[in-house]
């Protein structure tokens, strides 16, 4: 399941692509996420979880996104109970966002920030930056409504 999904939003992603981009030829999150190779999970789940069209919104957003590798530390038949499961999917997405356009320069200064799922999360840069112990490994990923901070873990809401 988890494999036709992700081929359904790699299609989705390059027939929409050309739309997504502004006339400055930025992308949106979700086709700079698509383009960068290593968010074919998280592409797969936010068109599960119908949040596609969210995230490709005027925004601004702040995404912490979880890597491909990120995803493969859930046991397969957790991430398939996830993917299959819409209202915790969307739980779970939702709690890696957070509104507004957060740059790294200010996510340091945070001990916590709101997610748009509703709960916070923890912030702590004492050595590097980690959200709820997620390491982020890349800040600062641009689009033209808002910002992506990759990360190395997949974050669960309580």
């Amino acid at each position: 399941m988890l494999k036709k999904l992700m081929v359904v939003a790699a299609a989705l992603a390059v027939l929409v692509a050309p739309s997504a981009v502004r006339a400055d030829g930025h992308k949106d999150i979700v086709d700079t996420a698509v383009a960068a190779g290593s968010f074919k999970t998280l592409a797969a789940a936010l068109q599960a979880a119908g949040l596609v069209d969210t995230l490709k919104g005027k925004g601004p957003f702040t995404v912490f996104a979880p890597t491909d590798e990120a995803f493969a530390k859930i046991p397969k038949a957790a991430l398939d109970a996830l993917i299959a499961d819409k209202a915790k999917l969307t739980k779970v997405l939702t709690y890696h966002v957070v509104a507004g356009k957060v740059m790294a320069a200010d996510v340091v200064k945070l001990k916590e920030a709101k997610t748009v799922e509703g709960q916070m999360v923890k912030i702590d840069a004492s050595n590097g930056v980690k959200v709820n112990g997620a390491k982020v490994i890349k800040a600062d990923v641009g689009a033209s409504n808002g910002v992506i901070h990759v990360i190395d873990t997949v974050l669960m809401p309580q």
